[in-house]
Protein backbone atom coordinates (compact mmCIF):
# COMPACT_ATOMS: atom_id res chain seq x y z
CA UNK A 1 0.00 0.00 0.00
CA UNK A 2 2.87 2.40 0.80
CA UNK A 3 4.57 1.55 -2.49
CA UNK A 4 1.36 2.27 -4.40
CA UNK A 5 1.09 5.69 -2.74
CA UNK A 6 4.74 6.53 -3.40
CA UNK A 7 4.40 5.47 -7.03
CA UNK A 8 1.29 7.64 -7.46
CA UNK A 9 3.09 10.63 -5.96
CA UNK A 10 6.13 9.95 -8.14
CA UNK A 11 4.04 9.92 -11.33
CA UNK A 12 2.21 13.13 -10.37
CA UNK A 13 5.37 14.96 -9.29
CA UNK A 14 7.35 13.78 -12.30
CA UNK A 15 4.72 15.45 -14.48
CA UNK A 16 5.19 18.65 -12.44
CA UNK A 17 8.95 18.48 -12.96
CA UNK A 18 8.33 17.98 -16.68
CA UNK A 19 6.10 21.10 -16.76
CA UNK A 20 8.86 23.17 -15.16
CA UNK A 21 11.56 21.89 -17.49
CA UNK A 22 9.29 22.64 -20.44
CA UNK A 23 8.95 26.24 -19.21
CA UNK A 24 12.69 26.94 -19.53
CA UNK A 25 13.78 28.76 -22.69
CA UNK A 26 17.36 28.24 -23.88
CA UNK A 27 18.20 31.94 -23.55
CA UNK A 28 18.03 31.88 -19.71
CA UNK A 29 20.06 28.70 -19.12
CA UNK A 30 23.15 30.75 -18.22
CA UNK A 31 21.34 32.77 -15.54
CA UNK A 32 23.16 32.57 -12.19
CA UNK A 33 21.58 34.55 -9.31
CA UNK A 34 24.87 34.84 -7.40
CA UNK A 35 28.45 33.84 -8.28
CA UNK A 36 28.46 30.84 -5.90
CA UNK A 37 25.11 29.42 -7.06
CA UNK A 38 24.32 27.13 -9.97
CA UNK A 39 23.25 28.42 -13.33
CA UNK A 40 19.71 27.54 -14.36
CA UNK A 41 21.17 24.87 -16.67
CA UNK A 42 23.18 23.33 -13.80
CA UNK A 43 20.12 23.41 -11.52
CA UNK A 44 17.97 21.74 -14.20
CA UNK A 45 20.69 19.12 -14.77
CA UNK A 46 20.84 18.43 -11.01
CA UNK A 47 17.06 18.00 -10.87
CA UNK A 48 17.21 15.58 -13.81
CA UNK A 49 20.10 13.80 -12.09
CA UNK A 50 18.25 13.21 -8.82
CA UNK A 51 16.13 10.66 -10.68
CA UNK A 52 19.28 8.53 -11.09
CA UNK A 53 19.39 8.02 -7.32
CA UNK A 54 16.02 6.25 -6.98
CA UNK A 55 17.39 2.73 -7.44
CA UNK A 56 20.13 3.38 -4.87
CA UNK A 57 17.57 4.49 -2.31
CA UNK A 58 14.64 2.16 -3.01
CA UNK A 59 16.55 -1.04 -3.68
CA UNK A 60 19.76 -0.89 -1.61
CA UNK A 61 20.43 -0.38 2.08
CA UNK A 62 23.70 1.45 1.38
CA UNK A 63 24.14 3.93 -1.45
CA UNK A 64 27.84 4.59 -2.05
CA UNK A 65 28.39 7.75 -4.07
CA UNK A 66 32.05 6.79 -4.61
CA UNK A 67 30.90 3.72 -6.57
CA UNK A 68 28.01 5.55 -8.29
CA UNK A 69 28.63 6.75 -11.82
CA UNK A 70 26.33 9.71 -12.39
CA UNK A 71 25.61 10.22 -16.06
CA UNK A 72 25.91 13.88 -17.02
CA UNK A 73 25.27 14.84 -20.58
CA UNK A 74 25.26 18.17 -22.39
CA UNK A 75 23.54 21.12 -20.76
CA UNK A 76 23.96 23.42 -23.72
CA UNK A 77 20.24 23.45 -24.48
CA UNK A 78 17.09 22.63 -22.57
CA UNK A 79 16.18 19.85 -25.02
CA UNK A 80 19.24 17.81 -23.93
CA UNK A 81 18.41 18.34 -20.25
CA UNK A 82 14.82 17.24 -20.88
CA UNK A 83 16.12 14.11 -22.65
CA UNK A 84 18.29 13.28 -19.62
CA UNK A 85 15.30 13.86 -17.34
CA UNK A 86 12.99 11.60 -19.39
CA UNK A 87 15.52 8.76 -19.44
CA UNK A 88 16.26 9.07 -15.73
CA UNK A 89 12.58 9.41 -14.74
CA UNK A 90 11.70 6.22 -16.63
CA UNK A 91 14.49 4.35 -14.81
CA UNK A 92 13.40 5.83 -11.47
CA UNK A 93 9.84 4.60 -12.00
CA UNK A 94 11.18 1.09 -12.74
CA UNK A 95 13.21 1.25 -9.51
CA UNK A 96 10.08 2.04 -7.50
CA UNK A 97 8.10 -0.67 -9.26
CA UNK A 98 10.72 -3.36 -8.54
CA UNK A 99 11.22 -2.28 -4.91
CA UNK A 100 10.05 -4.43 -2.01
CA UNK A 101 7.76 -2.52 0.32
CA UNK A 102 8.79 -4.79 3.20
CA UNK A 103 12.30 -3.24 3.00
CA UNK A 104 11.10 0.38 3.42
CA UNK A 105 11.81 0.24 7.16
CA UNK A 106 15.34 -1.15 6.75
CA UNK A 107 18.16 1.13 7.82
CA UNK A 108 19.60 3.06 4.87
CA UNK A 109 22.94 4.87 4.64
CA UNK A 110 24.40 7.30 2.12
CA UNK A 111 28.17 7.21 2.04
CA UNK A 112 31.11 8.15 -0.12
CA UNK A 113 33.73 5.49 0.29
CA UNK A 114 34.27 5.15 4.05
CA UNK A 115 32.69 8.54 4.85
CA UNK A 116 29.05 8.40 6.05
CA UNK A 117 27.04 11.32 4.67
CA UNK A 118 23.53 10.40 5.88
CA UNK A 119 22.32 7.73 8.23
CA UNK A 120 21.67 5.21 9.10
CA UNK A 121 18.03 6.28 8.77
CA UNK A 122 14.95 4.30 7.80
CA UNK A 123 14.75 3.83 4.03
CA UNK A 124 11.27 5.42 3.99
CA UNK A 125 12.84 8.55 5.50
CA UNK A 126 15.45 8.58 2.75
CA UNK A 127 12.73 8.17 0.11
CA UNK A 128 10.74 11.10 1.52
CA UNK A 129 13.69 13.34 2.42
CA UNK A 130 16.70 12.56 0.26
CA UNK A 131 14.61 12.02 -2.87
CA UNK A 132 11.21 13.72 -2.70
CA UNK A 133 11.81 16.75 -0.46
CA UNK A 134 15.22 17.33 -2.04
CA UNK A 135 13.67 17.35 -5.50
CA UNK A 136 10.80 19.65 -4.47
CA UNK A 137 13.27 22.07 -2.85
CA UNK A 138 15.24 22.41 -6.07
CA UNK A 139 12.06 22.82 -8.11
CA UNK A 140 11.19 25.76 -5.83
CA UNK A 141 14.57 27.28 -6.63
CA UNK A 142 13.87 26.75 -10.32
CA UNK A 143 10.57 28.60 -10.02
CA UNK A 144 12.41 31.58 -8.50
CA UNK A 145 15.00 31.48 -11.31
CA UNK A 146 12.24 31.40 -13.92
CA UNK A 147 10.26 34.26 -12.37
CA UNK A 148 13.26 36.56 -12.03
CA UNK A 149 13.88 36.01 -15.76
CA UNK A 150 10.29 36.92 -16.66
CA UNK A 151 9.36 33.36 -17.66
CA UNK A 152 5.85 32.04 -17.13
CA UNK A 153 5.69 29.42 -14.42
CA UNK A 154 3.23 26.57 -14.95
CA UNK A 155 0.80 25.64 -12.21
CA UNK A 156 1.86 22.58 -10.28
CA UNK A 157 -0.90 22.45 -7.66
CA UNK A 158 -3.63 24.46 -9.34
CA UNK A 159 -3.09 27.65 -11.30
CA UNK A 160 0.17 29.55 -10.92
CA UNK A 161 0.19 33.31 -10.38
CA UNK A 162 1.00 33.82 -14.06
CA UNK A 163 -1.86 31.57 -15.15
CA UNK A 164 -4.32 33.34 -12.84
CA UNK A 165 -3.71 36.64 -14.68
CA UNK A 166 -5.44 35.34 -17.81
Amino acid sequence: MIKEGLLGEFIHETENTRKLLNAIPDDVLGYRPQPHLWTLAELAQHIAGIYQWYDGVYNYDVFDLAAFKEKKDSIEDIASIRDIFEKNAAEAQKAIEKSEESYYYNDWTLKSGDHILIGPIKKIGAIRGFLCSHLYHHRGEMIAYLRVNGCKVPGLYGSSYEESLK
